[in-house]
């Protein structure tokens, strides 16, 4: 990068390249693993220029992190269309497109990288988690939370992000059959809490009601049914 372009670029500017930069460097190996001087290098800058907009790899860490967060927040965002296990589906999708693209970087996250233990790095996982949260609860039209639904609904967003990491390691389960797998897994929460509260078996009543007969929900009812259940 030439030293003319380099005075084009302004303050905002150049602390978004190196944000942009660092994101895809951490997404190819653990944030441990990446150097100032290898972030220097592909942004086609000095190392003391890095620390001139940054203080540490930390702090570089964090901002890179926050705009995974919210990237990662967006792929729970459905339009409220159609049956709810094919929006789920597309948000499993969308969801593993992320983990997929940013394998290692969301692997340090959830295992705890170069941030672990910051209260600004846990702050935007719970904003992730809290993103999601709110997400399903759109999509499942609900204003007043029942107590079973948000073990419910938290539950599953904890094995969406356990099933993510087990995944990457060693990819030994087809991505799509998880991705199917994650969906009916929410139905089988749903229908596990309905047996114990009236609230859960009304919202599961709606749930099946609105779902197609080749719908996904309806599919694994065919699957345990095909076991003898």
């Amino acid at each position: 990068m030439s030293t003319e372009v380099r005075r084009r670029m302004g303050v905002e500017e150049r602390r978004q390249q190196l944000i942009g930069v660092a994101l895809d460097l951490f997404s190819q190996r653990s944030p441990d693993e990446v150097s100032i001087d290898e972030i220097a290098t592909a942004a086609g800058i000095s190392r003391p220029l890095v620390y001139h907009y940054f203080p540490g790899k930390l702090s570089l860490y964090e901002a890179a992190l926050k705009r995974a967060a919210q990237d990662l927040a967006d792929r729970f965002a459905e339009p409220r269309q159609g049956p709810l296990g094919a929006r789920l589906l597309r948000v499993m999708r969308r969801y593993f497109d992320f983990v997929e693209e940013h394998g290692p970087g969301f692997s340090a996250l959830m295992r705890g990288g170069p941030a672990v233990g910051s209260s600004a790095t846990n702050a935007l996982i719970d904003s992730v988690r809290q993103a999601a949260y709110e997400h399903m609860l759109a999509h499942l039209d609900i204003t007043a939370v029942p107590p079973r639904l948000e073990l419910v609904v938290r539950s599953w967003i904890s094995l969406a992000e356990s099933t993510a990491l087990i995944w990457l390691d060693g990819r030994r389960i087809p991505r799509r059959e998880l991705e199917i797998q994650l969906v009916h897994d929410f139905a089988a929460l749903a229908a596990v809490s309905a047996a114990y509260d009236e609230d859960m078996a009304g919202l599961l009543k709606k749930m099946v009601k609105d779902e197609p007969a080749d719908g996904h929900l309806a599919d694994l009812v065919g699957r345990l049914i095909s076991l003898g259940f």
